[in-house]
């Protein structure tokens, strides 16, 4: 992983700087529900996601027991050359697979891969370890059946937020069962790593309901399946690191990405200027430029032979 500080912040022209300045200037800053009762309402009105054309093919996973909906995307033209499990954000209470449709059908058109979004179960009505269940049981599903499935064994993972939480947590689990190598990178965008508040990083955000409906009955929530930083970072596949210099995350997220340097992985860690938490899904310059980062990066590495992963 390239960690030195002046390769850290993605060079940006400066007209796409001022705009994305204006549109954050406009925008009143959201932030999430912190009682029950709020998430209930924020829930029911969240619009129904728009529709893509091919649409998601519906499907559900069964691996060691566990049952879990998955949206599937497959390339338009041509055979898949990889498959993409995407882990989808929302704190670990909110949103679901479905959101994630139009991105999702992009990925597939653009890399010539299939896209595969867990569904997975939501605190606080399932709290941990429901979620990252959900996910290394889909996981372990592709490393047993994507060559058959979908005519290739070249894996990547990734999420945003809490998706890239439960992505981390979930190639720690791999990694645990032997399993990781199968997966050739990470694509982990603003994700959030401590939820233990006791690193200066997670005490930013100590206050926050989503970590109590997600782990709040947890009593020591250093566990790396919760937060991964505290986690034996070793053996993991190269990851990409994605966060904006607004981020109340930017720390955590360069705390992660020193950790994994230390750990021996490779891969890269990228900042983009005046840009907050989910600034990728934002109709911003910035945001088109980070996804098409995004986009570049898995295509090399999903097209590099096996043994130069590293």
């Amino acid at each position: 992983m390239r960690f030195a500080l002046n390769d850290l912040l993605v060079d940006i022209p400066a007209e796409k700087i001022d705009e994305a300045r204006a549109f954050y200037a406009s925008r009143v800053a959201g932030r999430g529900p912190s009682t029950y009762e709020e998430l209930t309402k924020v829930r029911a009105s969240m619009s129904t996601p728009s529709p893509t054309d091919p649409a998601a093919i519906e499907e559900i996973v069964e691996t060691a027991g566990i049952a879990v909906p998955v949206r599937i995307f497959t390339p338009t033209v041509g055979l898949a050359r990889g498959v993409y499990l995407d882990i989808h954000g929302g704190g670990f209470y909110m949103s679901s697979a479905a959101r994630g449709d139009a991105r999702n059908r992009e990925l597939a058109d653009t890399l010539g891969i299939a896209v595969v979004s867990v569904d997975y179960r939501l605190a606080p009505e399932n709290p941990w370890p429901a979620a990252p269940d959900d996910c290394e049981a889909v996981a372990l599903w592709l490393v047993e059946h994507a060559d058959t499935h979908f005519g290739t064994s070249r894996l990547a993972i990734g999420g945003s937020s809490a998706g890239a939480t439960l992505a981390l947590a979930t190639l720690l689990r791999l990694r645990d069962k032997g399993s990781v190598d199968r997966f050739t990178c990470a694509a982990l965008q603003f994700g959030t790593y401590d939820l233990s508040a006791l690193t200066p990083a997670g005490r930013q955000i100590a206050d926050e309901y989503f970590i109590q409906a997600y782990a709040g009955h947890v009593e020591d929530r250093t566990a790396p399946d919760i937060s991964p930083i505290y986690g034996d970072l070793r053996g993991l596949p190269p990851a990409l690191l994605v966060i904006g210099t607004a981020d109340v995350l930017l720390e955590d997220n360069l705390a992660m990405a020193g950790r994994l340097v230390a750990a021996g992985n490779n891969g890269e860690f990228r900042i983009y200027p005046e840009s907050p938490h989910g600034f990728t899904g934002h109709p911003t310059a910035i945001a088109r430029t980070a996804r098409d980062d995004v986009d570049a990066w898995l295509r090399v590495r999903l097209a590099q032979p096996w043994a130069t992963r590293q």
